[in-house]
């Protein structure tokens, strides 16, 4: 069984959202792909959040999960779905806020085969992260490409 993770830029548009939930679809169907992490800052992972609200019904079988990288302060920071999906990496209290996301990124590629992107440009932290899953001989989907 393997897993899943999503990178995207924050300003992703709109209209990849078909091409995300098919691949998405064919890794489920196609890959033996159970599990997959996303985080929940920009659009990009709006998105995934988007998609998995519909096919988590239509694939029982699948676990989804958004990996905070902060713990939530006020209730009304998580709508029902998110909060019912999420979980913290463990140690990330212990991390200082401004390098949480980092360490979230971190954690996700750590427990991931697979990585879907959204990468159009060289800098920012979507590409950053992506490098660092290449390096680690993740397998990596570009839809942007």
């Amino acid at each position: 069984m393997k897993t899943c993770t999503f990178f995207g830029h924050r300003d992703c548009p709109d209209s990849i959202y078909p091409r995300l939930r098919r691949e998405i679809i064919s890794l489920i169907k196609n890959r033996n792909v159970k599990s997959f992490y996303v985080g929940n800052h920009g659009n990009f992972d709006n998105m995934v959040i988007k998609v998995f609200q519909e096919l988590c019904p239509l694939y029982p079988g699948i676990k989804f999960y958004v990996v905070l990288s902060y713990i939530p302060t006020n209730k009304g920071q998580l709508n029902t779905f998110i909060s019912e999906k999420s979980l913290i990496p463990d140690n990330i209290e212990a991390v200082p806020k401004k390098f949480a996301i980092v360490y979230r990124n971190k954690w996700l590629i750590q427990h991931s085969d697979i990585v879907i992107t959204y990468i159009t440009h060289p800098f920012g932290g979507a590409s950053q992260f992506a490098e660092l899953a290449k390096r680690k001989n993740k397998e990596i989907i570009n839809l942007a490409k």
